[in-house]
This record gives structure tokens, sequence and C-alpha cells, in this order.
């Protein structure tokens, strides 16, 4: 019996939406750390420490709507794999625990949930009662995978340099690449919600659901 994804897909809209929210406060946090090292030598120490807490308060907040997301949009995302069976289960070639499994492979989380999900996607897409093979273009798939692994890989990349900083200028331009790091993540969080919106709603088609 397939199971409705309809509750589990707009708990995950909402999270996403609050994971775009905190990213832009992160970005507004990232231009205040910015101008105050712009002028150093005019900026108090209470300063600099009202905009390193505001920065670590960004980050606090980022980390937790993440884990939150990520619990909820896994469950979500083994919901839509086994309702997939029900529609076409020779598309499935992985089987469904990698829905859970794929993130947590290194190197391979790269790519894996990408490959898990374009299977999903497919088998979904034959929701219809008609019997007819039909295909429905994974761009909304790929542009927001592409999208969220540029973020992960820019992030990565900022975090290392932050940590690193040890002049002002070093400071600013790690802030630089992780506030570039944060609208990438903007970008892919809209794209998420696009991407979970149409493969829920694509499931909810079959006269079963």
């Amino acid at each position: 019996m397939v199971r409705s994804p309809k509750g589990l897909a707009n708990a995950v809209t909402v999270l996403l939406a609050l994971v775009i929210a905190v990213d832009v406060f992160a970005v507004y946090a990232g231009l205040n750390i910015r101008a105050l090292l712009d002028n150093l030598l005019s900026t108090t120490r209470h300063e600099l420490a009202q905009g390193d807490e505001l920065y670590g308060l960004a980050g606090t907040l980022q980390l937790a709507c993440t884990l939150a997301t990520a619990v909820v949009f896994i469950v979500w995302f083994y919901r839509v794999r086994v309702n997939a069976e029900r529609f076409a289960r020779d598309v499935c070639t992985m089987n469904r625990a990698w829905a859970v499994g794929s993130w947590f492979v290194p190197i391979g989380n790269l790519w894996l949930p990408y490959r898990f999900a374009k299977e999903v996607w497919d088998a979904s897409a034959q929701s219809t009662a008609d019997g007819a093979w039909r295909e429905v273009s994974r761009r909304p798939v790929t542009a927001w995978w592409m999208m969220w692994i540029a973020a992960l890989l820019i992030s990565r990349a900022g975090a290392s340099l932050y940590r690193n900083a040890e002049t002002p200028q070093a400071l600013q331009q790690a802030t630089s690449v992780v506030m570039l790091s944060d609208l990438l993540d903007i970008a892919a969080a809209a794209l998420g919600i696009l991407f979970v919106r149409k493969l829920s709603r694509m499931q909810l088609v079959n006269p079963g659901s």
C-alpha cells in the first residue's frame, strides 16, 4: 500500500524554509564581521566581541536547522523510496536501506544519494494507472543535487580558511567564502523544496495512494 508522503513533505518544506531564513541571517552576520574588520582601527573590542557572538550564533542556528532538516528529510526519503517500489520495482535497483545509508558513505555520499533519488524519481513517474511508460525530466533532481554539493564543498573550504586565518585580511577572505557557501545553501534549499514537492505530488497522482 502506498503511504502518502504529503505530511513529511510539508515538514521538510517548512524546515528548508527555516534553513533559508537562518542562512540569510548568517550572511548578515558575515557582512557585519567584514564591515568591522574593514574599520578595524575605529572598531572597539566590544564591537568585535558582539560581531563574533552574532556570527557564532548564526553558525549554531545553522547546525541545529541542518540536523533537524536532515532527520526529517531522510524519513521522507525512505517513505518515497518504499512507495516507488509500488510503481516500478524494476527501476529501484538500490536497496531501500540506501535511503539512509547512502548519506553516510565517505566519498560515496557525493553521488550515491543522487543516484538513489534518480531511481525514486523515475519510478514515481510511473504512478499513473494507465500502464504506459512515462518519463519526467530529472532537472529538478539534478539542479538540487549540484547546488547542494557546491554549497557543501565551498562550506568546507570556507571553514578551513576560517580556522587557519591569522590576520584580519585572511579572516575577511574566509568570511567571504563562508558567505558564498551560505548563498549557495539558500539556492540548494529552495531547489530542495521544489524537488521534494514535485516528487511527492507525482506519488500522490496514484489513485490508490
